[in-house]
């Protein structure tokens, strides 16, 4: 709801006598109280989340520079280190995704203010061989890719266009990132990954384990790829510059969540899809305000497609009901099992209205009725133990690639994700609460994988 003309007047002129320290907090408490508490509750928690991934991307930038400085297995371990725990934060903000917000809106002026960067930052499966060297199905090592080729590069596929990698710079990442489809992923978290852990996969058997052998080992990129190999350095070149853009990016999505705002969206964007979906834009900027209703229908349809549809059916059904570990979200690190766990955890905050153990305010789950609530309560149960569950072996006994095996876990991670994507459909009943008309069509991707 928007504050009238009146009220506003009446604020800043109390703000103007009282001065600068209690006339701001009255003003931004009595701003606040007048907004829609579900939204309000939404972008705070996306403002407090993306502030801790980009924080994460600092830390994880400032790790590989270390190593870059200083190529010792101590620097390595620490680098990759780093790179879990930016996983962490970051695994809780994709639920932001698929609902026309700042990391991945198609059109408009969202999309222009911010560049829908989540294929840059996050963008899967990649195909490695594009990035570095892996050994193939005859046991040799491939050549022809980014870090063997300083000079024009052609990623190849579909209306691929070469680009110049004499020197490996943040435009040339962001040129080649998905230049010619999209498995030719460049920048973002896997590019990392991979450069770090390097392959974990016999590309002769795919249920074979001679490359990394054991259930509990993931890739095993050796220090000598850093220091002796003839390549080492632009290996390292490309690791820092990916991670730069990394953070730079995140730095972008965390902006549009900023709580102040420059006044004019068009020069500077920052704070300005939070001011949108608020309703709190002014002047000639107010045409970008999202209504209530419309606001509401993005974030509910997301989340359901993004839960059923991407979790449940593209990064769990497909890896298992293949099964290949080259469908799994964090091959390279085997960190997949982190990756579910935290998704899910970003589904279940944003609906409760929780994040990092702090609650938030009223949410998607206080405003739908106790019929809803009674059918999401089971459903999460199930799907909590099996997430722990999946958690527990991947620490202890089978990380997810040997979990997705036939008569290991995989019978109980299909039940998982069954779980999942009728929990993604409860979300229709969510919308329906909320006075809103959604079907299942709404919460599901058409064009998901069909298994």
């Amino acid at each position: 709801m928007l504050l009238s003309n009146k009220f506003c007047r009446s604020i800043t002129a109390l703000t103007m006598i009282v001065g600068l320290g209690l006339g701001h907090s009255l003003s931004a408490q009595a701003a606040e109280q007048t907004l829609d508490p579900v939204l309000l509750t939404y972008a705070n928690i996306a403002f407090d989340a993306y502030g801790n991934t980009a924080s994460d991307a600092e830390n994880l930038q400032k790790s590989l520079s270390t190593f870059a400085s200083s190529t010792t297995a101590a620097n390595l371990a620490a680098a990759k280190k780093a790179w879990l725990v930016s996983r962490e934060s970051y695994g809780k903000t994709e639920i932001f995704r698929l609902s026309n917000g700042p990391v991945d809106a198609e059109g408009g002026w969202v999309e222009e203010a911010y560049g829908a960067l989540e294929g840059q930052i996050n963008a899967w499966p990649l195909d490695e061989n594009m990035i570095d060297y892996t050994v193939d199905a005859e046991g040799h090592r491939t050549s022809g890719n980014i870090i063997d080729t300083a000079g024009k590069f052609y990623p190849g596929g579909e209306d691929a266009t070469s680009v110049d990698t004499t020197n490996i710079t943040l435009a040339v990442i962001a040129e080649l990132n998905e230049n010619g489809g999209d498995a030719n992923v460049a920048s973002g978290y896997h590019a990392i990954e991979f450069l770090l852990w390097g392959q974990d996969q016999d590309y002769a058997d795919f249920h074979a384990d001679k490359v990394t052998n054991g259930a509990l080992i993931a890739g095993q990129r050796p220090l000598t790829d850093f220091t002796k190999d003839q390549f080492a350095r632009r290996r390292l070149a490309y690791l820092n510059t990916a991670a730069d853009k990394l953070h730079a990016d995140l730095s972008v999505i965390s902006g549009a969540w900023s709580k102040e705002t420059s006044g004019d969206c068009d020069k500077d964007a920052t704070g300005c899809y939070r001011a949108a979906l608020l309703g709190q834009l002014k002047g000639k900027d107010a045409a970008k305000n999202i209504s209530r209703d419309a606001a509401l229908k993005q974030i509910v349809a997301g989340m359901g497609v993004f839960l059923k549809s991407e979790l449940a059916n593209e990064r769990i059904a497909v890896a298992v009901l293949t099964p290949s570990e080259e469908d799994e979200h964090s091959c390279f690190s085997d960190n997949t099992h982190r990756d579910i766990a935290l998704n899910y955890l970003g589904f279940v905050n944003v609906l409760k209205g929780q994040y990092e153990g702090k609650n938030y305010g009223d949410n998607l789950y206080t405003q739908s009725s106790d019929k809803t609530r009674s059918k999401i309560d089971g459903l999460i149960t199930a799907i909590d133990a099996k997430v722990a569950h999946v958690n527990e072996l991947a620490e202890s006994k089978w990380h997810f690639d040997y979990q997705i095996m036939p008569g290991n876990n995989a019978r109980e991670i299909r039940k998982m994700k069954n779980e999942m994507r009728k929990l993604g459909d409860a979300m229709v009943l969510v919308a329906s609460d909320l006075g809103l008309s959604f079907t299942e069509a709404n919460v599901t991707d058409p064009e998901e994988t069909r298994l």
